[in-house]
């Protein structure tokens, strides 16, 4: 009996798989150009998945240009616009019977710059909160060695008030003195503000007038203001209804935010300088407070990065100021922000709840 025929496969059938199906089993984006014209040669699904929106994916440069690449480089990195995938991009010479062609490979890496960028602020996160448990271990110890001197300095100066009334002295000597206590004891309410702060407690919240606040700020600065030869203009809407607020730390980012204006405007010529508060209802109907100064403004690089732990655009500053004082701010449930101001200079403004319904 004869053996059955084998029937053997034939060694055009191996020759006949495409590029195409050898992509395919790719399992990131592959596609192959022509290295003469730079058209499409082949691609597989997951090319065509994340690249077909694209105008002129199907030719290499203009695919190139579509995604902000240069000419092919192995290794660089870009961001599909369409999509905001981003793709490491990576080229190989490849020899066919038909003719020289480029492989790219696009891996997405959106995940892994996701977890980077997610490690990083984790990184700067732990950072800010170091130094700041440095800085409220120093804060305390501040406070501590700050308040019976403080105490103290009260007490002389009612004592001092005493004696001027009784011996009818000077009224100017009377408003110095009664000034200097005012400022006196608002140093030690920050003071005890801060101590509470630091044990964690949670702040006093009742209703506060902004003029209220604003007047004690602009009192704290009256000396600094006429010696930089400067008028503090207040202008607050009629009928400005009371926030809901801690004063004393709301009096604190005001503070912040005047001397900054200040200091803004060293090299600005006497004439020109222009500091301005104002309030008003706002479209949330929160109430916003703005500071409004005339001094060199910010560049976009610096109002990107205004807000972030330890950045400063001051030789001697910390960088943490307008970062707590943005913490404050939230922490009322309200926004601080940057504006650049028409005709130059910066506008920093926040907002706050309205009193009314909170108590």
């Amino acid at each position: 009996m004869s053996r059955p025929a084998v029937r053997r496969r034939p060694a055009a059938d191996a020759a006949s798989i495409t590029l195409g199906t050898i992509l395919d089993a790719v399992p990131f984006a592959c596609a192959a150009f022509s290295r003469g014209s730079g058209a499409l040669v082949a691609g597989n699904r997951c090319f065509f998945d994340a690249f077909s929106a694209l105008p002129g994916h199907r030719e290499r440069d203009p695919l190139l240009a579509a995604l902000g690449a240069g000419p092919p480089a192995d290794g660089a990195e870009v961001r599909a616009p369409h999509s905001g995938h981003w793709y490491a991009l990576h080229w190989r010479p490849l020899s066919l019977e038909k003719g020289e062609v480029e492989l790219m490979t696009a891996v997405d890496i959106s995940e892994r710059l996701k977890a980077l960028d997610t490690h990083k602020h984790q990184q700067e996160k732990l950072l800010f909160t170091s130094r700041l448990m440095s800085v409220g271990e120093m804060a305390a110890t501040l406070a501590h060695e700050l308040n019976q001197p403080l105490a103290a300095i009260v007490n002389y100066l009612n004592g001092s008030l005493r004696l001027v009334g009784q011996a009818g002295g000077p009224a100017q000597v009377e408003r110095a003195l009664l000034a200097a206590r005012t400022q006196a004891e608002h140093a030690s309410a920050v003071i005890a503000r801060v101590r509470e702060f630091v044990r964690a407690r949670e702040p006093k919240r009742d209703a506060h007038e902004i003029g209220t606040i604003a007047g004690t700020v602009l009192e704290l600065l009256r000396l600094e203001a006429e010696r930089q030869q400067l008028c503090i203009e207040l202008a607050l809407a009629p009928g400005l209804p009371a926030v809901f607020a801690d004063r004393v730390m709301v009096e604190q980012v005001l503070l912040n935010l005047v001397k900054n204006a200040i200091e803004a405007m060293r090299g600005v010529p006497g004439g020109q300088r222009e500091l301005r508060i104002e309030g008003r209802v706002n479209l949330d109907d929160e109430v916003e407070v703005r500071v409004l100064d005339r001094g060199g403004g910010l560049s976009p690089a610096e109002s990107e990065q205004l807000f972030s732990p330890f950045f400063t655009t001051k030789s001697d500053g910390l960088g943490i100021g307008l970062a707590i004082c943005r913490s404050i701010i939230e922490y009322h449930e309200g926004r601080l922000f940057f504006e650049a101001r028409p005709g130059g200079g910066s506008v920093f403004a926040f907002t706050l709840p309205r009193a009314e319904g909170r108590i």
